[in-house]
């Protein structure tokens, strides 16, 4: 947490004065560095932690683990999305007692959430040592978290997109699953991607190489769908293309794809065995539930998202992640802070990776693929990490800086009023994501 430069001034006055009226010791080196963790035993605090309610499970048994190296220590849940609780902290403040000591947020939220002051740094490279499995942690997600000299969130997991596929589905569309895939020469339906929202639409502005918020070499902002339609390169203009003419087609059927409140249902039904759809833009955390729509799991697999191809450049996601990170309030309460880290740790302890995906459907970030292909998981499960790991190995790098949240409703406004306005070209589709897109550059 940032201390006021005020405040630092004080403090170092303070010191400096106390300081010179105190006698002269000898300096034999004891004190210098950080202040030694105290031992589990002597350690009395309680926190909160925040758990998605079908992750309790896991979480109340992590907990109760840590319980066992500290005795006198108390850890109380608190069930609520992710996102809903980083919405009551935006809301309230760091004292707000329904915020929690111990919460996960997604790796672009951190520079906003450092700026207020909101998280408390962590000792995360001795976390990292003592659980093993980072290569280079600061070259991977874990120096995504660091901001200036302090890591304020530690790894949970790594995220990107992949695609699904119900094999039954694919088999009666006559789509052939060993060869690259052209998103183009599909039926609108074949592959469903809710395109409206950017989180799946930058798998294909990615595909061209189009940045819609960037940085230049000088920290500049500046964005490609500034420019006009004529002004894009013969890649980025077919994306376009693609994007509208698959809009247009989802239209003129009728469905329910670019209606942001039924498009997930519309999805869903589509997917099942006996419908339309064979392969399915989503992430890892959706096995359980893609899974119950393909039989049971019978007809269901999966496939790197580089796999399908538009106007043959292969989809991209993101190199993505979550952390867990603590509320600055516990920063300066050492025991609080001690059984904080002791709680992130053995929440991404690899010795239970296998169990924590069975709960979240997460990769743990410090963890090889072939702990989990050697595991009890089910064989689509492993399928599915496989293919996370190919597609994130791929994927360039999610982009971190608290400017690019403007561009998730930029997008998505932009898009879905197509509905409205009910452009007659790709050019004047992209005229309306060009309009936002320079309006929202006037704000920075």
């Amino acid at each position: 947490m940032k201390k006021k430069l005020s405040l630092l001034l004080v403090l170092a006055l303070m010191v400096t004065t106390l300081a010179a009226c105190a006698p002269k010791k000898t300096d034999d080196g004891a004190g210098k560095g950080d202040t030694p963790a105290a031992e589990p035993g002597d350690v009395k605090a309680a926190i909160t932690v925040q758990v998605e309610a079908d992750w309790a499970e896991y979480y109340t048994a992590a907990a109760e683990r840590v319980k066992a190296k500290y005795p006198d220590a108390e850890i109380t849940m608190i069930e609520t999305g992710s996102f809903d609780h980083l919405d009551v902290l935006d809301a309230t403040d760091v004292t707000n007692k329904d915020v929690a000591d111990v919460f996960a947020i997604p790796a672009d939220r951190i520079y906003g959430m450092s700026k207020n002051e909101a998280l408390g740094a962590l000792d995360a490279k001795t976390m990292a040592d003592n659980l093993g499995g980072f290569e280079n942690y600061d070259d991977g997600l874990g120096g995504n978290f660091k901001v200036e000299d302090e890591y304020l969130a530690f790894p949970m997991n790594i995220e990107t997109l992949i695609n699904f596929v119900n094999t039954k589905n694919a088999e009666t569309a006559g789509i052939d699953l060993s060869k690259e895939i052209e998103f183009t020469e599909l039926d609108p339906e074949a592959m469903l991607v809710p395109f409206f929202d950017a989180w799946f639409g930058v798998s294909f502005v990615n595909a061209g190489n189009i940045e819609l918020l960037g940085k230049d070499e000088q920290g500049k902002l500046y964005s490609d769908m500034t420019k006009d339609f004529s002004e894009l390169d013969a890649s980025q203009q077919e994306v376009f293309k693609s994007l509208f003419n698959y809009w247009q087609a989802h239209k003129e059927a009728n469905t329910a794809l670019f209606d942001a409140d039924a498009a997930w249902g519309y999805m869903d039904s589509s997917f099942e065995t006996g419908g339309k759809t064979a392969i399915r833009l989503e992430g890892p955390w959706s096995t359980g539930n893609l899974s119950a729509l393909a039989a049971d799991g019978a007809d269901l697999d999966a496939m790197p998202i580089q796999n399908v191809v538009v106007m043959g450049n292969p989809l991209s996601h993101w190199k993505g992640g979550w952390g867990l990170a603590i509320n600055s309030r516990i920063e300066d309460n050492a025991d609080q802070k001690q059984l904080a880290e002791a709680m992130i740790q053995e929440i991404v302890n690899p010795e239970f990776a296998i169990d924590f995906f069975k709960a979240t459907g997460k990769v743990l970030n410090n963890v090889k693929a072939d702990v989990y292909m050697d595991s009890d998981l089910e064989e689509i499960d492993k399928k599915v990490i496989e293919t996370v790991y190919k597609s994130y190995e791929d994927a360039p790098n999610r982009p971190l800086f608290t400017e690019w949240g403007n561009v998730w409703d930029t997008w998505k406004n932009a898009v879905l009023s197509w509905n409205s306005v009910n452009p007659a070209t790709a050019e004047d589709a992209y005229k309306e994501l060009q309009a936002s897109f320079t309006a929202m550059m006037g704000n920075f």
